[in-house]
């Protein structure tokens, strides 16, 4: 048995799992519509690459990456592109974002799929692009870019592969039941990482000892495979990335780095399913086994449920009592967040649709001040202050947050979850981060000012110093003429200044032409300036563009005016 080491901190909640594992991964009936959110990853939002009134089919993309850090979004089923608008989304503030919505023709008819059974024949960078293509993000986290994470460009060698199965957090049973279900195909996606990355020394399964039969229906398809199953005791939450990589090795991961930097990659279960998904069977990332659980529905199952569903199909279909529940939460009852409307889609990182009732998980009571018992700091497991934390996001004293290593956090709410004064942790730290990435941003904006004016201010002055020689250059050229050749210099000056005036001067045809090349200069700058109002009125641009084009047309009318008065005079 492969050593495992054991980590701070840490709770032990009530598991609550075997009540959704009672059946196999259902499905649900197609919703009529489907909103679909442009921005599932980590990175810039996709970028929207059809239009309303569009036939699309499923596994069609709809969106284009937006740069390097962005995931390609794809139609979860076949039908018509009704809406591309803002809706509300998957977040803890309840935000509004850029969404698709696709209302379904009921034949959920696929694209053709474009499998590749040989890729071991097939070059990592051609692998890359199909996970690029399949709009594949880490679907057990944040939603990183699965192709960014895999990028060979790493500076050394990566020499071990960890696949987590962790799921640690209470109620949640996708990879479970996924494992259960689908182990051979999960190992077939580890063979193709393996392959990308290089074929890692070290292949690792991290598993809680709490899912046996996961562990058991791993066993036959991964003997004389180099891949090993490793399981230790349940503990949450053993499944952070840093956590679970010193589990596995013992090896810490420092402070902002990433495991490729000390030779390791990390990639959760359904991230490994949903690769094989593309490669091998050519269908892209289009839906995912999301968790339904909890006392205030009469089912509680998993159901590999297509991106986009409205929350509200999957409580009916349940048997949704809102009545008894306390909470709509996406996610865990540790790291999740209740929904502001049940409305919100199912997106790649959604794992789990939490509905408990009001016994089950009561509603949130008023927080105490700390009693400064310490029990904060012995159930974090990155082994921070939460007190001082707590303190010093009250006071809003930003540099010692960072000194204390606020961003360290990974928010899992074990310091909230043993708080006796029901202090909302989690809650303060996600406000001061977004507070210092903020100012942060802020602070890079003024210094590129502060430099553009500097560099601006000399450049003038450097302009000047230049202009003042030139001038300098010709007095003293200037005294030196006149001190050879005397008072003849000045009068040949003189005569020179004359004559430029008299070349000046036009006679009355050339000044006629002048007025009537005015003229129609003038006109011209009015015809461009209607073009131009026209379009965007017939454009509906916004009103205050429509103003600027409208004085822009006043003043060109006025100058014309102008320019036929002059030539008027003149011709009279």
């Amino acid at each position: 048995m492969r050593q495992t080491w054991v980590t701070p901190g840490g709770v032990h909640p009530p598991e609550n799992k075997l009540q959704s594992l009672t059946q196999p991964i259902g499905s649900l009936p197609i919703p009529e519509k489907l909103v679909v959110p442009l921005g599932q990853h980590i990175g810039a939002p996709a970028i929207a690459c059809v239009s309303v009134g569009d036939k699309v089919l499923k596994g069609q993309k709809i969106a284009d990456p937006a740069g390097t850090v962005s995931a390609a979004i794809h139609a979860p089923t076949s039908g018509i592109i009704s809406a591309i608008e803002s809706r509300p989304v998957a977040h803890s503030s309840g935000m509004a974002a850029l969404c698709v919505e696709i209302t379904s023709d009921g034949d959920d008819k696929w694209i053709e799929k474009l499998g590749i059974s040989d890729f071991e024949h097939t070059s990592a960078s051609a692998l890359l692009s199909i996970i690029t293509d399949a709009g594949i993000a880490g679907m057990g986290g944040a939603g990183f870019p699965t192709a960014v994470k895999l990028n060979p460009g790493f500076q050394r060698p990566i020499d071990t592969l960890i696949i987590n199965a962790t799921e640690c957090e209470p109620y949640i049973t996708a990879d479970d039941s996924l494992i259960r279900e689908r182990a051979e195909e999960i190992i077939e996606g580890i063979r193709i990482l393996s392959h990308i990355l290089g074929n890692p020394h070290n292949i690792l399964i991290g598993i809680e000892d709490n899912k046996p039969e996961a562990i058991e229906a791993l066993a036959p398809h991964t003997q004389d495979t180099g891949i090993n199953v490793v399981s230790f005791p349940t503990k949450y939450p053993s499944g952070g990335e840093k956590q679970l990589i010193y589990i596995l090795t013992g090896k810490e991961l420092p402070s902002g780095q990433i495991p490729a930097d000390i030779g390791m990659v990390c990639v959760n279960i359904g991230t490994t399913h949903a690769i094989k998904r593309a490669v091998v069977d050519g269908e892209p990332l289009v839906s995912r086994v999301t968790t339904m659980t909890g006392e205030a529905c009469e089912i509680n199952r998993n159901y590999d449920v297509l991106i986009g569903t409205p929350v509200e199909h999957m409580l009916e279909h349940n048997n949704f009592d809102a009545q008894s529940c306390s909470r709509v939460i996406m996610g865990g009852p540790m790291m999740g967040f209740s929904l502001t409307s049940k409305q919100i889609p199912i997106v790649k990182t959604t794992n789990c649709i939490l509905a408990p009732s009001v016994e089950e998980i009561p509603h949130n009571e008023a927080a105490q001040p700390c009693i400064r018992c310490g029990m904060c700091a012995e159930a974090c497991p990155v082994s921070l202050l939460p007190q001082q934390l707590l303190w010093y996001s009250q006071a809003e004293d930003h540099e010692r947050l960072e000194a204390h290593n606020l961003f360290d956090c990974i928010e899992c709410g074990a310091c909230s979850y043993v708080c006796p004064s029901n202090i909302p942790l989690v809650q303060h730290y996600r406000s001061s981060k977004s507070d210092i990435k903020k100012a942060q941003e802020e602070k890079v904006k003024s210094t590129q000012a502060r430099e553009r004016f500097e560099f601006r201010k000399q450049r003038i002055e450097l302009a000047e110093k230049e202009r003042e020689a030139k001038r300098a250059a010709r007095r003293e050229a200037a005294k030196q003429a006149q001190a050879s050749t005397g008072t003849d210099a000045m009068a040949d000056i003189v005569a020179a200044a004359q004559a430029r005036a008299a070349a000046k001067t036009t006679s009355p045809e050339q000044e006629l032409a002048k007025l009537q090349r005015a003229v129609s200069s003038a006109e011209m700058r009015v015809e461009k300036a209607q073009v131009k109002l026209d379009s965007a009125l017939e454009n509906a641009e916004p009103t205050e563009k429509i103003n600027i084009l409208s004085a822009a047309l006043s003043g060109a009318q006025q100058k014309l005016e102008k320019a036929k008065v002059r030539l008027a005079e003149h011709s009279n």
